[in-house]
């Protein structure tokens, strides 16, 4: 008799969207959808509604029984103990020392596995995407903040009580644009969609003119914006981008000369949109910052998974079994 199909349901949750999807034992999407989900600041939508209204959906749209489900899996951001499914700390969600594990899997009957989302994400590129034939690499996630990752020989990275690899937060500028965390001149106060924002709000002010003025009016702007506003060559919109690239490469410079990795990976949703062009800007500038002799061992490459990094991560999680 053939062995019956097992699948796994993996998450992606963000402040403002989920994706989900369910793999089958080929390691395939099988269905996937994306819901939009409130603002950060509604404490009446915790993580454990939210993650079961999502796996519920993903059940009955795709017509697959529960019993068939072998574990749930999500990335989700801010500090996770991964070991043990408590999310400590979530800067852009109402989670604070919040154990999920516990009651996801009494609901569901099954296993249920949790990380840090950039981790995740950099672990499914390890596994599955650009990094899957190397140990040791750094990733850097661009999206409406600064998320990194490391992979050393071979194993996730997550330092000290789950804290490490804040690349975000590398301070390059100790004079510059104060972050969201506190301090001044961060990479993501630079070269995140928050850091790009704000200095084309600071043009605008200015008396300058762009296009994506709407678009940064009253928060970040969507990375589908920025692609329009450099095709139709919106001078304002290039000059967020050479300066997010340029302390991008400082960044990778300081992390290629730390770590010494096999290869640096570049994702999130401003790489996925406008990744060509960030990496063009990149590598002009990178070899300036790295010892040359640890730069001729390195890579620096796109994130090959996209939207799904962080999917095909939570994925790694379910296949190692291990509570990461």
């Amino acid at each position: 008799m053939a062995k019956a199909e097992k699948y796994s349901i993996c998450l992606d949750i963000g402040g403002t969207k989920i994706l989900g999807c369910i793999f089958n034992n080929k390691k395939e999407i099988v269905f996937r959808l994306k819901k939009k989900t409130k603002s950060g600041g509604d404490t009446s939508q915790n993580i454990e509604e939210v993650i079961i209204s999502v796996v519920d959906e993903l059940l009955k749209k795709s017509e697959i029984s529960l019993k068939d489900v072998k574990a749930i899996a999500a990335g989700a951001p801010g500090v996770i103990d991964q070991q043990n499914g408590i999310v400590l700390f979530s800067p852009n969600l109402p989670w604070r020392d919040y154990d999920i594990r516990t009651p996801i899997e009494e609901h569901f009957g099954v296993p249920f596995f949790i990380g840090n989302d950039v981790n995740v994400g950099v672990l499914g590129e390890y596994k599955y995407g650009v990094g899957k034939n190397f140990k040791n690499i750094v990733g850097l996630f661009v999206g409406t903040g600064m998320g990194g990752g490391l992979i050393l020989n071979g194993e996730l990275y997550t330092g000290h009580m789950f804290k490490g690899a804040e690349f975000g937060h590398m301070i390059l500028n100790e004079e510059g644009p104060r972050c969201n965390c506190g301090q001044r001149g961060c990479l993501e106060a630079f070269s995140s969609k928050q850091g790009m924002s704000d200095y084309i709000r600071q043009q605008i002010m200015r008396g300058r003119t762009t296009e994506m003025a709407d678009s940064v009016k009253d928060t970040v702007f969507k990375s589908k914006a920025l692609r329009n506003a450099l095709s139709n060559g919106d001078k304002v919109a290039m000059e967020a981008v050479d300066r997010a690239c340029h302390y991008l490469a400082i960044a990778s410079g300081n992390l290629v000369n730390t770590f010494s990795p096999e290869i640096v990976i570049y994702g999130g949703g401003v790489i996925e949109a406008v990744g060509d062009l960030f990496m063009e800007k990149i590598l002009a500038e990178v070899d300036k910052y790295c010892m040359p002799s640890i730069r001729s061992t390195v890579q620096f490459r796109k994130a090959a998974l996209g939207d799904d990094s962080i999917l095909y991560g939570a994925l790694s999680m379910i296949e190692e079994g291990k509570k990461k």
